[in-house]
């Protein structure tokens, strides 16, 4: 049995503006593969009988489609977005006929862009269309950015029912009788079909989120201290009800100073154990505990891995019941705890030797019929569909289909020290066929900064691997994932520390050999942008060239971005005063750099805002230094579109071919 569901529909092309200083040119074949989006989503419905998947189309446009796995109809176009106005990121089943999927939009609120999402039902045929997130009125005193969260498929009313959360925004009161007073999160169950609601949580003003027991039931509240500009402080306060009862009662206090977080961080529920699981930091490092819900608060160390977090639960299925637990060191690994599923992961990991990362994506009500991702470092990956009672195991689509043809390249854990003779893991990639010698190279800093690159399979350096550019990616101090120390401060506020190993990455990879010291560049991301261009503050010598996508450029500029998210203290932990805003900053710097900078930034980014690529684009124009920056019309920090990321997959690597004095790359 091999299913096959790509391409149901003529594809789209959206015509992107961008905004340049040269002509945009016909990117190469390798690019356009590269640049391809991978499939969104996929799930599968109660019983089992159906499949949803959440495909892209040709720019910036996805297509959800259902196809049936009795056979003899095809797949079938239920929802299409353009991409302009609203983008899908995931669908799943309220029942076996009815889908909820995740719409987010970015537009003008009160005279500012800002994204926000809402909830949409529809039928598996394309039927019946709503909107099941909370309708607001005009009398609001605000606009609700989130459409709300499922928190529970099992809504316990009957089928096509599920539990939401959901912000009250109070209204104004003159003249009316029956404004809406409420104000917080709560929680309601809400019909997919009919748009009946009820409440099952009132709001609270103070509550950050609910966790269930997957069986419909709240059991998990955690709440923070507000203040008059919204949630404040440096503490979440975690609360349990026993089985059968409306009372809550403390479970944890957990406090964050700056990016460092510490006490029982509760993240979900076995209704069976009558536990709640989740991560706990002792002695720097992160492990997985489990705290009983029956009044004893018995607290017990499921897992920890000596040198790295362990924090990652897996789950499965419509209850997103716990089986097993995962964690990366050099690669990435997991325990299963429910027996069967163990014997499952075993059969599958010798039926796929190739693909040896496998999640487990969806399931069954009754969890017969498994959705799986298997994945490496050379393939995107493949979806599959695994039957239980037959053994038997269909594919049902590639990751990404464009790059069926091309001969990607092993990912090796390697291992460098800093100038302070620390060892900083990181993955180097080398071109395929290559000796490893004497190569153009790219250093690739990770974004974040609180995050961590893992061994597996990167679109971004494998285009640059493919092109012939070997790409180190360090897992630099600051990074998340090998205890609190190795975080430190933070990358913004411990910059010299992150920057200083992004830099003695280059050396590395000059003094084995790799690297032609004049053929060094850098590239990076959001956080890895950042770094790309405050590398040449610090050593305006090592890099040739910089490619910086997304970046931040202002420390102190971001913090402005931020101030009405975070607390004053908050900003101070995670970027520190303006000392460090100053010397930090690469926008404040420009008369340091030497090599060109090219820069790429989206319009409506809400993770960093474009004005940070423009200051330092003026800055470096001011200072007479080279710098391009190609600004993208409609577009966020992702870049999501598949026409726009091949244009700057091959304006880049002509960008560096020219700065790096290489031949130009074969078609």
């Amino acid at each position: 049995m091999r299913l096959k569901f790509l391409n149901i529909l003529p594809l789209v092309a959206l015509a992107v503006p961008v905004h340049a200083q040269s002509p945009t040119l016909e990117p190469s074949a390798a690019a356009k593969a590269f640049g391809s989006r991978p499939i969104i989503d996929v799930s599968i419905s109660p019983d089992g009988k159906s499949l949803a998947l959440v495909e892209p189309l040709v720019g910036r446009g996805s297509v959800v489609s259902v196809a049936r796995l009795d056979g003899g109809v095809e797949p079938r176009p239920v929802l299409v977005s353009e991409g302009k106005e609203d983008r899908l990121f995931g669908c799943a089943w309220s029942s076996n006929a009815r889908l909820v999927c995740n719409a987010y939009m970015i537009s003008a609120i009160y005279g500012e862009k800002r994204g926000w999402t809402r909830m949409l039902a529809v039928n598996a045929d394309g039927s019946d269309m709503k909107a099941i997130s909370a309708k607001g009125s005009g009398d609001q005193l605000g606009f609700v950015l989130r459409g709300g969260r499922i928190i529970d498929w099992l809504g316990k009313a009957g089928e096509d029912t599920v539990l939401m959360d959901r912000y009250y925004m109070p209204e104004m009161t003159t003249g009316k009788m029956t404004a809406e007073q409420r104000e917080g999160l709560g929680v309601e169950r809400v019909n997919t079909r009919t748009l009946a609601r009820s409440s099952v949580e009132p709001a609270r003003g103070n509550a950050a989120g609910y966790i269930t027991d997957g069986h419909g039931n709240v059991r998990i509240m955690v709440t923070r201290p507000t203040t008059s500009m919204g949630y404040g402080g440096h503490r979440y306060d975690y609360f349990y009800r026993k089985k059968d009862s409306r009372e809550w009662l403390p479970l944890s206090t957990q406090s964050v100073s700056g990016v460092v977080a510490t006490g029982f961080e509760a993240d979900s529920v076995d209704p069976a154990l009558d536990v709640v699981y989740g991560s706990d930091a002792v002695n720097g490092r992160t492990g997985i505990y489990r705290i009983s819900l029956d009044g004893s608060m018995k607290k017990e160390l499921v897992f920890e891995q000596p040198g790295v977090d362990v924090d990652d639960l897996i789950r499965i299925g419509r209850h997103q019941r716990v089986v097993g637990i995962s964690w990366a060191t050099d690669r990435r690994h997991s325990i299963m705890f429910d027996p069967e599923l163990r014997k499952v992961a075993a059969a599958l990991t010798k039926a796929l030797p190739n693909a040896p990362l496998i999640t487990f994506v969806d399931s069954s009500e009754d969890e017969s019929r498994l959705v799986l991702l298997a994945t490496s470092d050379v393939d995107p990956g493949k979806y599959y569909l695994f039957d239980k009672q037959t053994k038997r195991l269909a594919e049902i689509a590639p990751m990404q289909a464009a790059l069926g043809n091309y001969s990607l390249s092993q990912v090796k854990p390697v291992s460098f020290p800093a100038a302070d003779g620390k060892q900083i893991p990181g993955y180097l990639t080398l071109p395929p066929g290559s000796n490893g010698k004497g190569l153009p190279a790219i250093v690739m800093p990770h974004g974040g900064p609180w995050a961590r690159d893992e061994w597996g399979f990167d679109w971004l350096a494998q285009f640059f691997a493919h092109q012939g550019y070997a790409v180190l990616q360090p897992n630099f101090r600051g990074s998340t994932g090998f205890g609190v120390e190795w975080l430190g401060s933070s990358g913004f506020k411990s910059w010299q520390q992150s920057i200083g190993d992004v830099n003695d990455a280059g050396r590395w990879l000059v003094g084995q050999g790799i690297a032609n010291p004049a053929q060094l560049a850098i590239v990076g991301w959001s956080y890895g942008g950042y770094a790309a261009l405050q590398s040449a503050v610090v050593d305006p010598q090592l890099y040739k060239a910089i490619v910086a996508i997304a970046p931040v450029t202002d420390i102190g500029d971001l913090q402005t971005e931020w101030k009405n998210d975070l607390s004053p203290a908050m900003l101070e932990g995670m970027f520190g005063d303006m000392s460090v805003a100053q010397a930090g900053s690469p926008a404040r710097q420009a008369d340091a750099f030497v090599a060109p900078v090219l820069m790429f930034h989206g319009d409506i980014d809400q993770n960093v805002s474009i004005a940070e690529s423009r200051l330092m684009a003026s800055r470096l124009r001011g200072k007479g230094k080279p710098v391009e920056l190609v600004e993208y019309k409609g577009l966020d920090h992702q870049l999501a579109d598949g026409q726009v990321r091949s244009q700057m997959l091959d304006r880049a690597d002509r960008f560096l071919r020219d700065a790096l004095h290489l031949p130009a790359a074969k078609p």
